[in-house]
């Protein structure tokens, strides 16, 4: 009796003593989610590689000595005409940095602006202080603030509610679903501070990580951060209570129970956290710092999501026992409801009509496949990235009808000294308001192209690259083209070549990872081929609800990208969690039966899973950003139609019709359909 004592206080201590733990971590890395917008940066100019021609120019332009300037642009109008009032306030602001004198508009006499050159290191401190000293313009005189460092404010602006809005409403929709699903109130409770724990464990490793200078972070990466380790975390946690419940209706030991639960469920949880590591990873290939850092980022993220499923919330769960599922306690004995419900009337039809359900299904995403062509994703605007009014969007708009619209953010060409007068010339190229001479240094000159378009415009890059084309003709002038359009338009094409690069190598590490999971080199074939074909779909269908619905002006080039690396590695997340069930089964049943059990007992948790991350990453929404709202869309979506049709009916339909060859190599081949 006293072993049996001595055993049961064992059993209870060391869940407690890893509860408490995560409690104390959680109480020191909790803050740092707050503190992640202190080391963000926002300015896309930190982000091309070293190799690009705007970088170069960025890295030569130095020895000009106004090498980090960054340009704010104040520009005012007055219908009726500016007044001498009006060109006397303008000068009398007292703006930080270096301030041109007053300029009037080249058109009419109704615009005028000024360019302040500011600290690139806090552009929009600086932009603040600018717009600090214009609240008070005269009567009908409108004054806004645009330019490059503008954009940059306004971007820091809308990303300010990643620490508040987009927390709460990921919480609340989570909280929601789970209510829904469990239909209790204190297990929702525990599955949301598991995801909170594992969100301030990642939070302190990405704060610590990017302020050491190890890693970019951006607020496109702390949204994903926050989306990606609650909706990893629910999914998980899913995982592990549905195998604890089931395993409770079989054995009254709750410590048994879990001990089952967890070995059951450590394998997939592993591998599908793992899939997205390397998946995500990935993007270190990239040759942009964004991408680059958005890889260790996340992956990071599923880390922590990975180790407070597997440590804290059993822990919690064991120590509840039964009580964590009150008022639906599931008792010992009782029968799984699993084996006569929805999911057992959908594995019967399979079973009936396995080759139809595949064709059928194949058909039906082969429809969406077929937009894809309509998708626009060559690249966007700068001003195109805010989805509500912003002052450097508007005042872009102001600068554009009275000055040529690359004004103040002039392009940026460099050329050898000797061969300045053939380069001038040369630079002089449809979509060019004015070349000017800016100085010589170190054998080479500067010129300063100002464009007829907005800097940011789709038709200001089009300029820039017949302008390139343009001067790297002039023999012997070794003429480079920079400035912010130049970077932009670098942006893109390494954007596309990123695109190119990365996606083949995220298939391979995901097929070897499903190879090694499930001992076979078929079935690893038919999962991917799967996913890709409910990608494409995925992509087909925003393309419409892009263009037709919602009028986006288009897309930049890394949303194809992201989209594949998150639907891609989370599609196969549910593939894993249905496959490693499948193959448990078919073990000992065989492969027709343990497909369409597989699929009973997996059909709700997965499909709970899926509703649950796409309702988190939907969330991303909230904040006002082109580009976020677009992978909110791409991946709600895609997570759905994977959850619901292509899990659900493809991959099951497929396993059936192939039957016991799925599993080839391996000895399971050879065993029994």
């Amino acid at each position: 009796m006293q072993a049996t004592r001595t055993r049961t206080r064992t059993r209870w201590l060391l869940p407690a003593l890893v509860a408490v733990a995560w409690l104390a971590l959680g109480g020191i890395s909790g803050p740092f989610a707050g503190k992640l917008s202190e080391v963000a940066v926002n300015d896309s100019t930190a982000f091309l590689p070293s190799s690009a021609e705007a970088t170069e120019v960025s890295e030569l332009v130095k020895s000009f000595g106004d090498a980090r300037g960054l340009p704010a642009i104040v520009v005012a109008e007055r219908a009726t005409g500016l007044t001498p009032a009006d060109r006397e306030y303008l000068g009398s602001r007292g703006f930080p940095g270096q301030a041109s004198p007053v300029i009037p508009s080249t058109r009419d006499d109704q615009g005028a602006q000024v360019v302040i050159v500011v600290d690139p290191e806090d552009p929009a401190g600086a932009v603040e202080d600018i717009r600090g000293k214009v609240t008070d313009p005269p009567d009908g005189l409108t004054v806004l603030v645009t330019g490059p460092a503008a954009q940059v404010a306004d971007l820091k602006e809308a990303f300010s509610g990643i620490d508040g809005l987009l927390l709460l409403v990921a919480g609340a929709v989570v909280a929601l679903i789970l209510v829904l699903v469990y239909r209790s109130p204190l297990l929702p409770l525990v599955v949301l501070v598991s995801g909170v724990f594992a969100l301030g464990l990642a939070s302190l490793a990405v704060y610590l990580l990017a302020d050491g200078g190890v890693l970019d972070l951006n607020g496109q990466s702390q949204g994903i951060l926050f989306i990606l380790v609650f909706g990893a975390a629910t999914d998980y946690a899913l995982l592990l209570v549905s195998r604890f419940r089931e395993e409770l209706r079989d054995t009254d030991d709750r410590y048994q129970a879990m001990r089952v639960a967890w070995r059951a469920t450590i394998e997939p949880i592993a591998a599908s956290a793992g899939t997205v590591v390397l998946g995500v990873l990935c993007l270190l290939f990239s040759d942009l710092n964004s991408n680059k850092g958005l890889g260790p980022v996340a992956a990071i993220g599923i880390g922590a999501a990975l180790l407070a499923s597997v440590t804290f919330l059993p822990a919690v769960l064991v120590l509840l026992g039964r009580a964590a599922f009150w008022p639906r306690r599931p008792e010992l004995g009782s029968p799984h409801p699993e084996a006569s419900g929805l999911w057992a009337r959908v594995a019967g039809l399979i079973s009936a009509r396995p080759r139809a359900t595949w064709v059928l299904t194949t058909l039906v995403l082969l429809v969406g496949v077929a937009f894809v062509p309509q998708l626009k994703a060559s690249g966007t605007a700068q001003s195109d990235v805010f989805l509500t009014d912003v002052d450097s969007v508007a005042g872009q708009e102001v600068l554009s009808r009275h000055f040529p619209g690359g004004s103040g953010a002039p392009t940026v060409v460099l050329a050898r000294a000797a061969q300045a007068e053939a380069v001038t010339r040369a630079a002089d190229v449809p979509g060019v308001s004015g070349v000017r001479a800016a100085g010589e240094a170190s054998g080479l000159v500067r010129l300063d192209v100002v464009l007829d378009d907005p800097a940011d415009s789709e038709a200001a890059l089009a300029t820039v690259q017949r302008l390139r084309d343009a001067v790297r003709a002039v023999p012997d002038a070794d003429a480079k083209v920079g400035g912010p359009t130049a970077t932009q338009l670098d942006t893109q094409t390494t954007s596309e070549r990123d695109r190119l690069v990365i996606i083949p190598i995220v298939l391979l590490v995901i097929f070897l990872v499903l190879a090694l999971l499930l001992r076979s080199l078929l079935a690893p074939l038919l999962l991917i081929a799967t996913v890709v074909l409910s990608f494409a779909a995925t992509m087909g269908v925003a393309a419409l609800v892009f263009n037709g619905i919602l009028g986006f002006p288009g897309a930049d080039p890394v949303v194809p990208l992201f989209g594949f690396v998150f639907l891609v590695a989370l599609g196969i997340d549910y593939n894993i969690f249905l496959m490693t069930r499948v193959r448990e089964e078919a073990v000992g049943q065989g492969t027709r039966a343990g497909v369409l059990r597989g699929l009973t007992i997996t059909g709700g948790v997965i499909t709970s899973a899926g509703v649950v991350l796409a309702a988190t990453f939907s969330a991303l929404a909230v904040l006002p950003i082109l580009f976020l709202a677009q992978i909110a869309f791409i991946v709600a979506f895609g997570v759905l139609l994977d959850t619901f049709v292509v899990r659900s009916l493809l991959v099951p339909a497929l396993a059936v019709d192939v039957g016991r060859r799925i599993w080839w190599p391996s000895r399971l081949a050879r065993g029994e359909d």
